[in-house]
């Protein structure tokens, strides 16, 4: 009977094979067993959309998908697809080094089973298990590493973002910046927003170490501020001069006339609209 194969290229030496070979035989299967359990490659998939087969070389340390690490390098431009064999059953640490913005999929070579996908912009690292769980659609798990990507609608409970934090910049949904907070060297004072029950309104007021403290909001450059559909505006003003409205709610500072008094004109001023 001659030997076998386990899915990663081990031999299964058959009673009364490899006469006079097991010493050499079984030294090839130990450093076989040891690139599989700590084992680095590093594996270009330059070029254009393509797919790139991880292989398994029986008895050899030359398979590309015998190690425990493998990095993805080279330029890419285009979309990535690398695969291993059907019957593989390990974990892998991956690391995408590629440059260009293009996915790099990770994917048993056939079936409907569950993939991995680095994005576009996600040049990092993931922990994979290849389960081998079904002979036609295997799957790839996702484990939780130091950095984990979430998808769809996720909630954290106790957790800590690091990147980016929650105090550095929130984003919407196409990676656009919608509000970007920025660090003091001893940021005391905070801006606390409550939402509100129904029928009350909610709000955004000062918080913080000190006990009298006001709120600032100033717009960049010639912008104004618009509150509850009056814009004020972005000059601040001479002194003596008051606030008035051109009656569709749009604010400027003028002089009182002449013969006026000032308290009337204040009054008359701050009764916009």
């Amino acid at each position: 009977m001659a030997s076998s194969y386990t899915p990663l290229g081990i031999e299964k030496m058959a009673t009364g094979e490899n006469a006079g070979t097991w010493g050499t035989k079984t030294n090839a299967n130990l450093d076989l067993i040891e690139q599989v359990l700590g084992g680095f490659k590093s594996v270009s998939i330059a070029g254009g959309a393509q797919t790139t087969a991880l292989t398994v070389a029986d008895g050899a340390l030359t398979g590309t998908a015998q190690a425990r690490m493998i990095e993805f390098t080279g330029s890419i431009t285009g979309n990535q697809i690398v695969t291993i064999p059907l019957d593989v059953e390990t974990f892998y640490f991956l690391r995408n080094s590629t440059s260009g913005s293009y996915t790099v999929q990770f994917k048993y070579v056939s079936g409907s089973g569950d993939t991995f996908t680095f994005a576009t912009t996600n040049k990092g690292d993931a922990v994979l298990f290849a389960t081998a769980n079904d002979g036609t659609n295997p799957d790839i798990y996702t484990l939780p590493a130091g950095d984990v990507t979430l998808t769809g609608t996720q909630t954290l409970t106790n957790k800590t973002l690091t990147s980016p934090k929650i105090g550095t910049s929130i984003l919407d949904t196409n990676g656009n910046e919608l509000l970007k907070l920025t660090a003091t060297s001893s940021a005391v004072n905070e801006i606390t927003y409550a939402n509100a029950a129904t029928g009350n309104k909610p709000s955004l007021t000062a918080s913080g170490g000190d006990t009298n403290i006001g709120v600032s909001i100033q717009p960049k450059g010639s912008g104004t501020v618009t509150i509850d559909a009056l814009t004020f505006p972005a000059a601040d003003g001479s002194s003596g001069q008051v606030l008035q409205t051109n009656g569709s709610g749009v604010l400027s500072f003028t002089t009182p006339s002449s013969g006026i008094s000032m308290g009337k004109a204040i009054a008359a001023a701050i009764v916009f609209g």
